[in-house]
């Protein structure tokens, strides 16, 4: 038997350890030890029981997207040896498929018939021994088994910078400033990659204490907790990402974006927010200054690989700054009671 965070989606306090079968590798997959995993918004929506979905004809969920994993059998699966370290992809393409999941694109999925490890038909990875597709499995730097646990959140940046650089190509491109909103995980990885393209780098946030600050500044970066609309007039950023998902904050990216500017929304926000916007005015600016506002969600086997070498790159103890609280099975339950100060907490599987 093997131990596992689990819900029973959409039943409110059914999170909960328990033990489960031992995991039975098939063809092209890997049997996996867990070694860590975080936990996000996601997580803490799925134990609220704010969405989710179980394996077919099961009644709970295994929880865990943002992986780390060492590999105690490869079977047949070319390319991976025991004791290699792994991150398993969260998105699998759906069965029909649609164009995108044929072209290795389940991230653009055009169906919604995609399923998600840990969140929608598909056991995630908070197990003590997990299984994945050989295929969907990216081996990580050994350097990085403390903190590789920060992949999937660094995908998620690494695919919201392809993108800008993508839509910056359509005409000339030579941006200067960004400004990322919000110093979570995300917001931070998003400031990382930013400073790798040689960008002046603003970041904005509510707090003033806790590592924050320390960790924006340590990047060579400008740390800010003032009004959204001023600092954005006053820095004129030419990319924006948006990593709060507050509207408000999103509202004052789309109104200050610099002339030929991109704003990529990567922050999830609630639903039934609403506020004063004249839409009008916002749409013709946008037109007028070729402004680009654009999203992101999840991420494709190139961006997990391009994340490893991101993550490879960066600063080792920078790194382990940003993890602030690592958990085990025992107390697993704290990781889902946010504490001030908190910035990405972790589970540690194997105690």
């Amino acid at each position: 038997m093997i131990r596992a965070l689990t819900i029973i989606p959409f039943k409110q306090n059914s999170l909960e350890v328990v033990e489960c079968a031992e995991p039975v590798c098939g063809p092209s997959e890997l049997l996996v030890e867990g070694l860590a995993v975080g936990i996000c918004g996601t997580d803490q929506d799925l134990a609220g029981a704010v969405y989710g979905w179980p394996v077919k004809d099961r009644e709970r969920l295994i929880l865990g997207h943002e992986s780390l994993g060492r590999v105690i059998d490869p079977g047949d699966c070319a390319g991976f040896a025991a004791g290699d370290l792994i991150v398993g992809l969260v998105r699998r393409a759906d069965p029909l498929p649609c164009p995108a999941c044929a072209h290795g694109q389940p991230d653009m999925c055009g169906n919604g018939e995609y399923t998600e490890h840990g969140i929608k038909d598909l056991d995630g990875f908070a197990a003590s021994r997990w299984t994945i597709w050989a295929g969907e499995a990216v081996k990580l730097s050994p350097s990085l088994q403390s903190v590789g646990v920060l992949l999937e959140p660094t995908t998620i940046v690494a695919k919201a910078w392809d993108q800008i650089d993508a839509i910056g190509r359509r005409a000339w491109y030579e941006p200067r400033r960004v400004v990322v909103t919000g110093a979570g995980p995300v917001g931070l990885l998003a400031a990382l990659l930013a400073t790798y393209r040689g960008l002046e780098v603003h970041v904005l946030d509510r707090v003033v204490k806790g590592p924050k600050p320390r960790l924006v500044r340590e990047l060579g970066a400008y740390y800010h907790n003032d009004d959204a609309i001023e600092m954005m007039r006053s820095v004129k950023p030419d990319i924006i990402i948006e990593a709060t998902g507050a509207p408000e904050v999103a509202l004052a990216g789309m109104e200050n974006i610099n002339i030929g500017g991109i704003l990529c929304l990567v922050g999830f926000t609630p639903f039934q927010q609403f506020i004063n916007v004249d839409l009008g005015t916002l749409c013709r600016t946008s037109v007028v200054n070729n402004n680009a506002i654009f999203g992101v969600v999840s991420a494709n086997l190139r961006h997990y690989r391009n994340a490893a070498d991101d993550l490879a790159k960066a600063d080792p103890g920078w790194l382990e700054s940003m993890i602030t609280k690592r958990l085990t099975f025992k107390n697993a339950m704290e990781a889902f009671k946010p504490h001030e100060g908190d910035l990405k907490v972790i589970i540690e599987l194997n105690d």
